[in-house]
């Protein structure tokens, strides 16, 4: 059993369609009134079906008060470092400290490429992200007024000003699958934070879980430091089933107690655009997930 301790989130995963523009501020909102922790939103820059991602979080966030709010995850080849860190740094100030940094390394070059990013191998795009990392760090790092500089194979700042910290410590959530991601998001992220249905199987969960925290272990870093996100969807019914997230709220809950309390997983993001959903996930399901996990805990 592998259970980090960690307070337990739930949110959204919004399709951000730019034809039905109103209908992804409802979402939001519903999100929000349903209770739930966090609404988040894909980014694919190159994709004009989609609103771009970091205009409609500054959007979102002017229309909502409490729920926190994050790119699932942010294409980093096509968002400059230093940018995204004043940008992300910006909305959080702005919107009282409800800013959280999903973070990827791309996938789609052909697109990527198209839009003017580079076209970077795998081995390649982790080494990107490792110096954006470092970057979106010494960006809020105003602890000191020294220039930052980063002198990397693909990422290059020659005495940036520093600034502006974050109303709060944005987490650095990094999409990851395979094992040099892995030991980046061990070695330097805040969390993991890949989608169920790119799994395999729930034993990847407990291999990926080894790999994060060997790296982070070897960093010098506590394995609980990285938060374990999953990316989920389902079907909810009234007749139960032995399918994962197939069945009535009480079968999600009980499911989703066993993924935090066995495979550590502390953050659940509902993917789809169904607000009667968003509304049972965060009335029904969440609660008693929290009151199964808050009782074993105890």
């Amino acid at each position: 059993m592998t259970d980090y301790g960690h307070d337990l989130l739930f949110g959204s995963f919004i399709t951000p369609t730019s034809a039905a523009p109103d209908r992804v501020v409802a979402l939001t909102r519903a999100s929000e009134a349903a209770g739930l922790d966090l609404a988040t939103f894909q980014d694919h820059p190159y994709q004009p079906a989609f609103l771009d991602t970091w205009t409609l979080l500054s959007y979102v966030a002017a229309r909502t008060e409490r729920i926190r709010l994050s790119p699932n995850v942010a294409n980093v080849p096509l968002r400059p470092p230093a940018v995204l860190a004043r940008a992300a740094a910006s909305l959080d100030l702005l919107s009282g400290g409800r800013v959280e940094l999903g973070l990827g390394a791309g996938g789609f070059w052909g697109p990527i490429e198209a839009m003017g990013g580079p076209r970077l191998s795998p081995g390649q795009s982790v080494d990107a992200l490792s110096e954006a990392i470092d970057i979106i760090r010494g960006i809020w790092d105003t602890s000191t007024r020294e220039r930052l500089v980063v002198d990397g194979a693909h990422h290059r700042l020659d005495g940036a000003k520093r600034g502006p910290a974050p109303a709060h410590d944005i987490g650095l959530w990094i999409g990851a699958y395979k094992p040099r991601m892995l030991r980046l998001t061990g070695r330097k992220g805040d969390g993991w934070l890949p989608s169920l249905a790119y799994l395999k199987s729930l034993q990847q969960i407990t291999d990926a879980n080894a790999t994060i925290d060997e790296a982070a272990t070897a960093a010098g870093r506590e394995p609980r430091a990285v938060r374990r996100l999953l990316n989920i969807g389902g079907r909810l019914s009234s007749q139960r089933t032995e399918r994962l997230l197939v069945g009535p709220p009480a079968q999600w809950a009980e499911q989703l107690a066993a993924l935090v309390l066995e495979y550590g997983i502390s953050g659940f993001i509902l993917g789809g655009d169904d607000p009667a959903a968003l509304a049972t996930f965060g009335q029904e399901i969440a609660p008693a997930v929290r009151a199964v996990v808050a009782a074993e805990r105890a």
